[in-house]
């Protein structure tokens, strides 16, 4: 072989190398696809996924599917070029650019812990509309919502920590808790009076934080978390699902728990499966990824979807065959659109110009 072949050669051979190994790098996008749903009137792992205890519960059967989106790129990495490549022929799955879901700065465990203090927060709020919806007593707490990391209260204080009082002071509203912060100079300590639940045990505990500058506000003191309003029975729910993120599961969560509550049987015996977020009050919410969990319900067998009515149009040409859709906008609507279903009637759903 000549040494001009011999270098042909050695080249070709090196870009193969160099496109493979630029194929396997990561790329800045990020893949959704379809993930997996869960029966929040059903087992995971053996254990209720509603857990009720201390009050009167009811028989269901069928389903309530929640449905999830299983992300892959972004702050958590290991998106290839490959798999970004082999999404564009899956119409299930969506590659956007990262910068349109996530900050530069953002880091995956930044993207963890939020995740995680919403799904709380879902829990917390579905409980509210669902006892709202049944006219039964509720009870609110102030708690922490959102621990940041590398802040002041990182490692001292937890989402879900009941904030009894600062400094001596009783608080039960977000902007007391604002006032107190704000109205110390930057670098003063405060003693958090707390109820944390450890264990499934309730336990009273004092934690000392010390302000610093706001990171985006450098005039401003900042302690580092988010605090919200906490919505509690007087018996005892647990919700055990684990490793799940974000606050699309409001809707069916809040729908599992009145289907545990109630004497009716709300899903019949049926694969019902939904998304949105919730409020207190009972109003469902926008949430992400509606495509991708219209097609991870009807892989489930779902032959009904409660989709918040905002999704209409986003929604428009991607329902899957069978799968009836029934655009909801309050619990209310939700609870009406399933007895429809059950009953062999027709559900509302979107108007005929938007899917």
């Amino acid at each position: 072989m000549s040494s001009r072949a011999r270098v042909l050669v050695v080249s070709a051979s090196s870009l193969v190398v160099l496109l493979g190994v630029a194929f396997l790098l990561p790329v800045p996008f990020v893949k959704m696809a379809p993930g997996p749903t869960f029966n929040v009137i059903g087992t995971v792992d053996d254990k209720p996924v509603i857990s009720i205890e201390g009050t009167t519960t009811y028989p269901t059967t069928g389903s309530l599917e929640m449905t999830t989106v299983m992300e892959s790129g972004g702050p958590r990495g290991g998106l290839t070029f490959v798999d970004a490549m082999a999404s564009w022929f899956n119409a299930a799955d969506a590659v956007l650019p990262r910068e349109l879901i996530y900050p530069d700065e953002v880091t995956g465990e930044e993207v963890k812990r939020r995740q995680a203090a919403m799904f709380s927060t879902s829990e917390s709020d579905a409980v509210g509309a669902a006892l709202n919806y049944l006219k039964m007593p509720v009870n609110k707490e102030l708690v922490v919502t959102t621990v940041y990391g590398e802040s002041p209260s990182d490692g001292l204080l937890e989402p879900t920590d009941h904030i009894l009082s600062i400094d001596g002071m009783k608080v039960d509203q977000a902007q007391q808790v604002v006032e107190a912060i704000r109205g110390k100079p930057i670098g003063t300590s405060f003693e958090f009076e707390v109820v944390r639940r450890l264990d499934g045990n309730d336990e009273t505990k004092r934690v000392t934080v010390t302000s610093e500058a706001n990171p985006d506000d450098e005039a401003l003191p900042y302690i580092g978390i988010g605090v919200g309003i906490f919505y509690a029975p007087d018996f005892s729910i647990d919700f055990t699902l684990k490793d799940v993120g974000g606050p699309s599961a409001g809707l069916m969560f809040t729908l599992g728990l009145i289907d545990k509550l109630s004497p009716e049987d709300l899903a019949k015996g049926r694969t019902i499966a939904g998304t949105g977020t919730i409020t207190p009050e009972g109003e469902v919410g926008a949430i992400g990824g509606i495509r991708q969990k219209l097609a991870g319900a009807r892989n489930k067998g779902a032959e009904l979807f409660l989709m918040p009515a905002v999704h209409c149009k986003e929604a428009s040409g991607h329902v899957p065959d069978g799968l009836t859709v029934a655009a909801v906008s309050t619990v209310a609507e939700a609870v009406t659109a399933v007895e429809t279903w059950t009953s062999g009637g027709t559900p509302v759903g979107c108007p005929a110009d938007e899917g």
